[in-house]
């Protein structure tokens, strides 16, 4: 695929895109964002992680900015510019829900993520994963409907959690994104969304944004991105309105596609 533009902004998807097998930065990454940030390009890393994950990700070389919880937190120069929340009506529904299925609860505003105090360890081991920034309360189901930005579930996600959520919400998007993870959102609210809030914060078109995404919650990414690149490991969805298919995350595709693009 040739190039035919500028580079401005490139949005990294985190899980199954930039990060290898085993959850980590891959060989290579480092020196292929700091030369791509010599050429002036922002590396945006662009997932449903609590933006307080993706900054201690990143914490060696912090890029410019950071799209995080599935786009309903932009941040620039560690200042965030945007947020998106959940009407509060949806979140109550949402949690009434929830106490009816096996689910783990994960209420996300900007800065904190509430859960209930003693889950599972492996439960909690997988919510650590993507939320550094953690408040254990007595009862999540009673948390404050305001503000919220995000809710996570964990567990049977396509084959529970999804179909039960959907039938108790009308005014908000169900998200499955992950095996494992189903979100609640904004309807307006996605990585696209934030790509474009991105773009206009730093008066770049469009046009000039690459995305990288493998999952659902990456399908508005890849559609507003100037280019779009499915992983080769990508769910056939992404793969259909992609412009390209980068190797797998586990082939590190992100740093091989990246370095063919400074080529250029």
């Amino acid at each position: 695929m040739r190039r035919r533009f500028f580079v401005r902004i490139v949005a990294l998807d985190m899980d199954g895109t930039l990060l290898d097998a085993a959850g980590a930065i891959p060989p290579g990454f480092w020196d292929v964002k700091r030369r791509a940030e010599e050429r002036g390009w922002i590396i945006a890393p662009a997932s449903g992680r609590q933006l307080a994950t993706l900054e201690n990700t990143f914490a060696a070389e912090p890029p410019r900015a950071f799209i995080a919880e599935n786009g309903t937190v932009v941040s620039i120069g560690g200042e965030i510019v945007s947020t998106t929340t959940v009407p509060a009506a949806e979140v109550s529904a949402a949690l009434a829900r929830a106490t009816q299925i096996e689910a783990a609860v994960v209420v996300c505003s900007p800065t904190v993520a509430f859960i209930q105090r003693g889950l599972p360890a492996s439960t909690r081991a997988e919510i650590d994963k993507y939320y550094h920034s953690v408040e254990e309360v007595d009862d999540v189901y009673a948390c404050s409907p305001e503000g919220v930005i995000k809710l996570a579930f964990f567990g049977e996600a396509e084959a529970v959690i999804a179909p039960a959520l959907r039938e108790c919400v009308d005014q908000a998007t169900v998200v499955v994104s992950g095996a494992q993870w189903v979100d609640i959102m904004h309807p307006e609210a996605n990585k696209g969304v934030a790509l474009h809030q991105l773009a206009v914060a730093l008066d770049f078109d469009l046009a000039d944004t690459v995305a990288f995404g493998d999952y659902l919650n990456d399908y508005e990414l890849l559609r507003t991105a100037g280019t779009a690149y499915a992983m080769e490991n990508a769910h056939p969805q992404l793969k259909e309105i992609a412009d390209a298919i980068a190797p797998a995350n586990t082939e590190y595709g992100v740093v091989t596609e990246l370095n063919k693009l400074l080529e250029d």
